[in-house]
Parts: structure tokens; C-alpha cells; sequence
């Protein structure tokens, strides 16, 4: 049995299995080692969420202050794991960088022109160090955190950023052999993506190769065996505040990508073995339970699973949900399950606009829908769930957006409705639409699956198209005619002729219909 699958199956207590988190004894007794299969991941920026609270309780509040309710809703709503993004210890110097920047500034102006530059902090992603920055608490007011989560039966994910650290952590003068660097002598090619140190060295920024260096940071050599070493005891130190991370840009680190990217200066000659390999069996090894997320891209997701993370995102669904039609969908996911089942689904994150403005309301609702329902992990950020009308820098940390109530109200239902067993314990099918009457083509606009769970059916139907579409819905192996559509919570009887005929859909635009039956 894979490894990703081992830690997912379900709990057996006192002799008796709990096959869903509505079983009585899922929270109190599964400690920090089971989450479901298909877990739902809520994403909050862990200062901007910090300053909505501030202005709420009129004070000051740190991670260890979070009031129950607010822990109470996450449970209530379904959630396995937090992500609590953007707690290490802040770069002084990214700061200055951020708060001198001018396409930041020009950002957040755009949409509040009021704002201060007191509110720009440095990139979550420029780290000083893996401690908790005291403006959220410090480290033990994360393990506050940590444990109201816990007690709740939901897991806390952090952040790894293993590609580079901060332009000013104590590492970079301290040893700076841990990156890549032409030491006293300045670059002989491309010197723009250097800086130099109080020390006299040439380091090279932290860099994707498609993209202009991040320059509020410093790029680490993982050809260098002590760079792999200084990292590992890093990694660990992180897993024991935390039930899994999140791994920023986790295919950078890759022997052939840092090549590539760095052959001028690092050579040709590859390591043995993958940085991630040394670093996810090293840290199973003392915690066989935890979680291991990469963020990837270029085709290199099966690649990163293959070294044994749980999951990947998923941004090839993304973009084929935002640019594509239902027909791009439908092929995407006709993947090999395993890779299904590994795959971090998501229409928002902190990188990515925010789904309101990026796809437009309905469509983002009714892609929402979709990655709520399919198989593998299922990725939420706060701001999305409250309606935030356009991204913010992730600097910027006094966002302060209005809810959006009605947005609100439609994910607390789809969660809701997705966290019923048969969306995390069943099998999962892509169904191919039936056309109403032949020569119909609408019905290539829906996009349908189905789950099923010992004797439970659920089948999922979404007009992926800004046009009204129809089809029919086939009821095979119905036991009892008695159906409920999830979306409106309303049921109704099946004729027993329509449930192998079909019976006919006709779908708004973007409309999404969940039916629940007997098999």
C-alpha cells in the first residue's frame, strides 16, 4: 500500500471503525495521526487574519488569543487541516525591500488608496528564521494554536521554504558556502542576479528560471551536501511545531531544475539522490504520520509524488477551469487515480487572484463545486470563503475587505454537503453525459461524476458554460426511487422507468445540481 494511504484509512477504536468525522469518537480519539481521504484545507494568512481580530476585539491579539467560536466554525464547517500561512520570523531587510517596491505600493493603492506603508511586512516567503515571529505570539503561542486545533481533530500545516531563505538570515553571513555564491569574486555572467554581503560575498538571489530573481532573498546550493544537512535539521525543527507543511516551490530543489538553473555556477555533476527524498524519509522516520504538500509546476507533479509527498498541486485543473471549457476539464481528469488522489485541487491561494474577480461569480462558484467534489486534497483559502473581491499583495497586512454573505453562505453549503462520507470513504467515477434527444450537444457542457459508498450514491452535475445545457441522469442501481438534491435540500420521487431512461437535467449556466440516493 502506498504511504500517502496508510495514514488516511479509517480509525478503528475500541473495535469499532470511524468512517467519517460525524462518528463520535473521530475528534476525541484520533489524535494528530488520521485525516480523511479527500481532505478539505483551509489556507488563512496568519497576520492579515490576526489584524481582522484586532480590529474586532479593539486590542492586540496573538495566535494563542483566537477566541472558541472561531475554532468551533472551522470544526463545524469540515475542515481536516489549517495552513497557517506566514508565521516564521520576518526579514527586516525584505521588509524595507517590500515597503520600497514600487509594484507593490502601486497594488494596493489601486484598491485602497488610503492605505499606510506601515502595513507592508516582508514576504512570508523571505524567512529570517524558523521561529515564530513574536508579533503573532512566538512559538508557544503556536503551540496554542496547535493544540485548539488538535482538540477539534484538525490538523496544522505550516510553511517550508526550502529553495532559498532571507537575504539577511544569520545564515547567509555566517555560512555562506549553504548557497550559491562565487565567494569574494563578483560574477562573471549574470551579475544582476547577486548581491553582496557585509562580508564581501557574491551570493545569487533566490530564483525561478522563467522568471527575474526574488531579491529579498538568498539562493541555496543543494549540490552541496552541507546545504542538505543545514536544511534537514531546519525541516525537522518545523515538524515538530506542526502535523505536515507545505513546501514553497518544492520543484526548484530538484537535482536537474538547480542544474539547469545554476549550471554556471554549481557544474553539471547531479547528487545521488533528491534533497526531498533524504528529507521526507528522515522526518517519517521519527513521525510516520506527517504531511507532506508541494507547491509544483511544469509537469513535474507526478516526478515530486514519486519521492513521496502526499500531495501536489494541482495547477493544471486550474487553469483549465479559469481558461478552458468542460470538454479540457473532462480530459484532465481522465488521469491515472493515484495521481487523482494525490493532487492538491484549488481555485484560489495566495498567489492567485481571488476566484470573485479572476473567473466572475458564478463561474467561480461552480468551480468551487467541482474541486469541493473531486477526488484528492481540496484546497480553501479564508479569503475566498468570506467573498474577498480582488487579491492583495501578501505583504500587505491590514486587507480589510467586506464579507461577502452570500458567497459565504454558498461555500459553508458545498463544504457542508462535501463532507459527507461518500465524498472521502467512497469510489469516485467520471461519468459521460447522455444527450437528451440525438444530435444534442449541450450536454457536452456538464461535467458529472458519481460517488458511491456501501449504499449510498452521489452524483455531481455542473453546467461548466454561460449557456443553459441539459441531459439526462441515468439512476442505475437505485434501491428505493427516493432522491434528494443536495443544493436546495429538496427531495423528490423517481419514476422507476426514468431511473435506467434517465431522467432530463436542464441546467442554468454555472448551475450545480447533487443528488443523494439509496443503491
Amino acid at each position: 500500500m502506498p504511504r500517502w494511504g496508510i495514514v488516511r484509512q479509517c480509525l478503528t477504536y475500541n473495535g469499532k471503525q470511524c468512517f467519517t468525522k460525524t462518528c463520535e469518537n473521530w475528534y476525541k480519539h484520533r489524535g494528530d495521526e488520521i485525516m480523511r481521504n479527500n481532505p478539505h484545507i483551509l489556507e488563512i494568512n496568519a497576520r492579515a487574519w490576526l489584524k481582522r481580530h484586532e480590529r474586532r476585539a479593539g486590542h492586540p491579539v496573538t495566535l494563542a488569543d483566537i477566541p472558541a467560536d472561531v475554532w468551533d466554525k472551522i470544526q463545524r464547517n469540515g475542515f481536516d487541516a489549517v495552513w497557517l500561512m506566514g508565521v516564521w520570523k520576518r526579514s527586516p531587510a525584505a521588509q524595507q525591500i517590500a515597503r520600497e517596491n514600487t509594484d507593490i505600493k502601486k497594488h494596493i493603492h489601486s484598491v485602497l488608496p488610503d492605505f499606510s506603508t506601515d502595513d507592508i511586512a516582508a514576504s512570508p516567503y523571505a524567512v529570517y528564521e524558523y521561529s515564530v515571529d513574536e508579533s503573532l505570539g512566538g512559538n508557544e503561542a503556536l503551540a496554542a494554536f496547535r493544540k485548539n486545533l488538535n482538540d477539534r481533530g484538525i490538523l496544522l500545516f505550516l510553511d517550508f521554504v526550502g529553495n532559498h531563505t532571507a537575504i539577511d538570515s544569520p545564515a547567509v553571513e555566517e555560512h555562506p558556502d549553504l548557497f550559491i555564491t562565487t565567494g569574494k569574486n563578483a560574477p562573471h555572467v549574470h551579475p544582476d542576479w547577486f548581491f553582496q554581503t557585509k562580508n564581501g560575498d557574491y551570493i545569487a538571489h533566490g530564483r525561478d528560471p522563467y522568471f527575474a530573481p526574488w531579491t529579498d532573498t538568498a539562493q541555496l546550493n543543494y549540490f552541496n551536501p552541507k546545504t542538505r544537512e543545514f536544511m534537514l535539521s531546519e525541516l525537522k525543527k518545523v515538524a515538530e511545531m506542526c502535523d505536515g507543511v507545505r513546501c514553497d516551490m518544492a520543484m526548484l530543489s530538484l537535482n536537474k531544475v538547480q542544474r539547469d538553473t545554476w549550471w554556471e555556477f554549481i557544474g553539471g555533476e547531479l547528487p545521488r539522490e533528491e534533497f526531498w527524498s533524504q528529507a521526507l524519509s528522515a522526518v517519517r522516520a521519527q513521525r510516520p504520520e506527517f504531511v507532506f504538500m508541494a507547491e509544483v509546476y511544469w509537469g513535474l507533479e507526478w516526478d515530486i509524488q514519486e519521492l513521496g509527498f502526499d500531495y501536489t498541486y494541482d495547477k493544471v485543473l486550474y487553469d483549465r477551469l479559469r481558461f478552458a471549457n468542460a470538454d479540457s476539464i473532462r480530459g484532465h481528469l481522465r488521469a491515472e487515480h493515484l495521481f487523482q488522489m494525490r493532487s492538491l485541487r484549488f481555485i484560489a491561494n495566495h498567489d492567485e487572484e481571488e476566484p470573485l474577480k479572476a473567473f466572475g461569480r458564478e463561474k467561480s462558484l461552480a468551480a468551487a463545486t467541482i474541486i469541493a467534489t473531486l477526488p484528492g486534497a481540496r484546497l480553501f483559502s479564508l479569503a475566498q470563503l468570506l467573498g474577498r473581491p480582488v487579491r492583495m499583495p501578501i505583504q500587505y497586512i491590514n486587507d480589510q475587505f467586506a464579507v461577502d454573505e452570500a458567497v459565504e453562505k454558498y461555500y459553508w453549503k458545498v463544504l457542508g454537503v462535501a463532507s459527507d462520507p461518500a465524498f472521502h470513504g467512497g469510489q469516485w467515477a467520471l461519468q459521460e453525459t447522455v444527450p437528451v434527444y440525438a444530435g444534442e450537444t449541450s450536454c457536452h457542457n456538464i461535467l458529472a461524476w458519481m460517488w458511491k459508498q456501501r449504499h449510498t450514491g452521489k452524483m455531481v452535475f455542473i453546467n461548466y458554460s454561460d449557456q443553459p445545457s441539459q441531459c439526462r441522469v441515468p439512476f442505475k442501481g437505485i434501491a428505493d426511487f427516493t432522491v434528494r438534491e443536495e443544493m436546495e435540500g429538496k427531495k423528490f420521487n423517481l419514476p422507476p422507468e426514468l431511473a435506467t431512461q434517465g431522467m432530463e437535467l436542464v441546467l442554468r449556466p454555472y448551475e450545480c445540481k447533487i443528488f443523494t440516493f439509496s443503491i
